[in-house]
């Protein structure tokens, strides 16, 4: 393996779903075989932490229904998902303290996007993330187990000074 990259293969199996079906509409359909690190959802979007997350607090934003490219949103979903994006770059202030964000869509397989259902990443950025396992062995060590962050998240979003519009 090249320096620098960092695989996961066990992401790769878990993406692959049989019968060419979808992560993410699985976590729609709450499917009861899939991890669910939903924090939200209401009758457009779904907030869940990845389960594979590049640093704590990382989220994903997705539609309800299936679509793989932004330009196939709505205008009343896309005005509804910035006022999301903006609610939870609040909660991830008030729980997780990040210096900056990443925020974005892979687009397509040679993007980066190993599932085809569009989702908007919010990944929180912190000073010094580079850490010796980084240098050396390429790989990232998480401070977080990710079922603990979407606990902390759910436990926050009713508790906070800031809310969203409901639709």
């Amino acid at each position: 393996m090249s320096k620098g990259y960092f695989f996961n293969f066990e992401k790769l199996a878990y993406v692959r779903v049989k019968k060419g079906g979808c992560i993410l509409c699985d976590l729609v359909r709450k499917n009861p075989a899939k991890a669910d690190l939903t924090v939200y959802h209401d009758r457009l979007f779904v907030v869940s932490l990845n389960l594979y997350p590049y640093n704590p607090g990382h989220l994903l934003i997705f539609p309800r229904k299936h679509i793989e490219d932004i330009r196939l949103f709505t205008r009343e979903e896309i005005t509804y998902l910035n006022e999301l994006t903006n609610y939870f770059l609040n909660v991830l202030d008030y729980t997780h303290n990040p210096r900056g964000y990443n925020i974005g869509y892979n687009m397509g397989l040679e993007a980066g996007a190993s599932i085809k259902h569009i989702h908007l990443h919010i990944i929180p950025r912190y000073p010094h993330e580079v850490g010796i396992s980084d240098l050396i062995a390429g790989k990232r060590v998480l401070v977080e187990n990710p079922l603990d962050t979407a606990k902390k998240i759910r436990e926050r979003i009713t508790h906070l000074p800031f809310s969203i519009s409901t639709t």
